[in-house]
């Protein structure tokens, strides 16, 4: 019997926490938070600004060559690649539907199908690295496997036509076709991975689409949905066609030469030799400064054909694009469109273009002969290397091609090359901050690290090969 029957009994509190360790816990949630993370962005941009040494001429130099390879970007890429890019992802969100993209690009669709045709993209897309990340985004958050949209996100820039066309013509036969097993193979390889590694996530994803209600009908016939969204995809392989093209040196001092286009920049442009010009031989790289020049004459080809008149085409891609929109969409539906490509472009292009500032300032701190040291046998060492500068860096398309060549003429091995050709064009500093805000900073961090170790492997088997 108690003994005192009027006693209320009181649980035992838990311990309370000292004021210090609550202090920390807060502060470590707010520092891990949106806000916090804003904030140590503001401490290390003023810690840069701080202790910046811009009296070195080579720091100076690296902040102009910063600016440059940001406008090359601005006037190269943002208006004829990325921005058709962001409404292609904008319309994948809102016009196709669902059901469609479960059924081809699914965990539960089939297996050789999605992977063949995730593959396989680049072919048709050629585009780089930077374009492709929207249309990633827009396949992944509506639904597709997290494999196929890895292999998807490899392949778009990495199995570029044109890209392995060039490469075979400059750097030899060899090299171009080793290229092209090398990122069919790797697109496999990569999704494969991803879809293994985080195999328990797609289980679940899986299970969940299985159990959704059948999805509402749509909107309007399939085919019209895939007409509006193949007419944005040729829009954007137009706007941003560009390919090697042959043509006449004329020099202000009265000489001719022969040579295939790869690059043009604001003070120079580069060329490679169709024929031996003064101590230059057949095939090498010059680069010659504008003011030099007197012209440059086109030599006639399909390519340079649409190159002239992709004015024409481009326009009239737009006109047909307006009048589907006009006759087979809602007020509604454009809005909403308008909407999702607006928050691909609040997401993606600061990302970017804070991402190719930072490669292009700290390019011009590294010189190139310094990497080519690196990567002159074909060591294990040399191919990793060759993997994580190509991995880091940015490559606008084809210009990883004469930079290569440059490289391989100081010394770089064949294998290392390799490795920097299949890790370089799939990633870069700027993709791999966009990809992680994607799908999260884990599976980035195997995508990359796959890509690393595949092309480090590659590279050695290659160079071993034709050693």
């Amino acid at each position: 019997m108690d003994e005192n029957p009027g006693k209320v009994m009181v649980a035992d509190a838990p311990p309370k926490e000292s004021y210090w360790i609550a202090a920390w816990k807060n502060c470590r949630d707010w520092l891990l938070g949106r806000e916090g993370k804003i904030f140590l962005a503001f401490i290390a941009i003023f810690l840069f600004a701080y202790y910046l040494p811009l009296g070195s001429p080579k720091v100076k130099e690296a902040i102009m060559e910063a600016f440059l390879m940001l406008q090359g970007y601005a006037r190269n890429h943002t208006l004829t690649c990325v921005v058709p890019a962001l409404f292609i992802a904008g319309a994948i969100i809102t016009f196709l539907s669902q059901a469609s993209v479960m059924r081809y690009l699914g965990p539960n669709a089939n297996k050789f199908l999605a992977y063949g045709v995730a593959s396989v993209a680049g072919t048709i897309l050629a585009v780089c690295s930077c374009t492709v990340l929207p249309m990633f985004a827009g396949i992944y958050k509506i639904g597709a496997g997290l494999g196929p949209a890895s292999a998807f996100l490899y392949s778009g820039p990495a199995i570029n036509i044109l890209a392995i066309f060039l490469t075979a013509r400059v750097l030899g036969f060899k090299l171009g076709a080793a290229r092209v097993v090398g990122a069919v193979g790797f697109a496999f390889i990569v999704g494969l991975t991803m879809a293994f590694v985080f195999r328990k996530e797609e289980k679940a994803k899986a299970a969940v689409a299985l159990a959704m209600p059948a999805p509402p009908p749509a909107r309007r016939p399939l085919w019209q949905t895939a007409a509006f969204l193949v007419s944005l995809v040729l829009f954007l392989i137009f706007a941003a066609w560009a390919t090697p093209r042959d043509v006449i040196i004329h020099l202000k001092d009265g000489q001719q030469v022969k040579a295939v286009v790869l690059d043009e920049r604001a003070q120079d442009m580069v060329f490679q030799l169709s024929q031996d010009w003064g101590d230059k031989h057949k095939n090498e790289q010059v680069i010659i400064p504008k003011e030099r020049l007197e012209g440059v004459e086109h030599l006639p080809s399909l390519s340079l054909s649409i190159v002239r008149h992709k004015l024409y085409i481009v326009g009239g891609l737009l006109v047909i694009i307006l009048l589907m929109l006009w006759r087979w969409f809602t007020q509604p539906e454009v809005q909403e469109w308008m909407h999702h490509t607006w928050e691909f472009t609040k997401l993606l292009l600061p990302l970017l273009y804070g991402g190719v500032f930072a490669v292009g300032f700290v390019s011009a701190l590294i010189p190139p002969h310094y990497v080519a040291s690196l990567v002159g046998t074909n060591s294990l060492f040399s191919n990793f290397i060759a993997s994580m500068v190509g991995a880091l860096w940015y490559f606008a398309t084809l210009t990883e091609i004469p930079i290569l060549e440059a490289l391989t003429k100081m010394g770089m091995n064949q294998g290392p090359a390799l490795a920097l050709l299949l890790a370089g064009p799939a990633l870069s500093l700027p993709n791999m901050i966009v990809i992680g805000r994607v799908m999260g900073w884990k599976k980035t961090a195997v995508f990359i690290i796959t890509i690393v170790v595949v092309a480090t492997i590659s590279g050695l088997g290659y160079g071993w090969l034709v050693s």
